[in-house]
């Protein structure tokens, strides 16, 4: 029975130990908790978002932008800025003048520039016109009549006054039927003509053939291109 006893009474000291123990821990692990004390914390690392298409830079202040475009008003070296103008301002000229011999109608003026102006300067080219004989016969008269005047001969001063009326009378029938013409062939070459492209042609019709800038294309009696 004193055995029996002894070995319950040991078992219950067990039990209470074991008790003891778990309080214990217990209350360590509260104490831990109210101080924060554990095992460190890692700090996420830093992730930099970088918007998808976008320039990978920082935008420039407005200030930074205008200094950086600023450009001076007056070059440092104003005879240098002179001269490269001057060399450029010749390669355009020089550009221009083959052009107007060569027909490209990259470098021809404005005025001349366009297909349907050059379909205009072919109609006139092709055609044999009064108003480019006008310049030479006027010349002609004018010398006789310079000549007439020393010589008294009313006759041939009279003579040559009259041709200068009568071609100038031709020449404005000749540039109204070229007029006519130039407006309809447009008109059925181009469904929307530009302006001004009667006035183009006869004022061109009004000029020597050789002297003509651009240089004819197309010869007397040929279609226009």
């Amino acid at each position: 029975m004193f055995g029996r006893s002894k070995e319950k009474s040991a078992g219950s000291t067990r039990v209470e130990a074991r008790s003891a123990t778990r309080l214990t821990g217990a209350t360590r692990l509260t104490k831990v908790e109210r101080t924060g004390a554990g095992p460190a914390e890692v700090a996420p690392a830093k992730v930099e978002l970088t918007k998808e298409g976008g320039k990978g830079r920082p935008t420039p202040k407005r200030s930074e932008a205008q200094a950086r475009n600023a450009r001076p008003l007056v070059p440092a070296d104003r005879k240098a800025a002179q001269r490269l103008s001057r060399e450029a301002q010749r390669e355009e000229r020089a550009k221009v003048q083959s052009a107007l011999l060569t027909g490209d109608e990259r470098y021809l003026p404005v005025r001349d520039r366009g297909p349907q102006k050059r379909f205009v300067r072919d109609v006139v080219d092709a055609r044999r016109n009064v108003g480019e004989y006008f310049l030479i016969i006027a010349g002609a008269s004018l010398i006789l009549s310079m000549v007439a005047t020393p010589l008294g001969s009313a006759e041939l001063l009279l003579g040559t006054t009259l041709l200068i009326y009568v071609v100038l009378a031709v020449v404005v029938v000749d540039s109204v039927l070229l007029g006519r013409k130039v407006s309809r062939a447009v008109k059925e070459r181009f469904p929307e003509p530009e302006r001004g492209l009667t006035s183009y042609g006869v004022t061109r019709a009004l000029q020597i053939r050789r002297m003509r800038r651009p240089v004819p294309m197309v010869g007397r009696g040929e279609q226009p291109r």
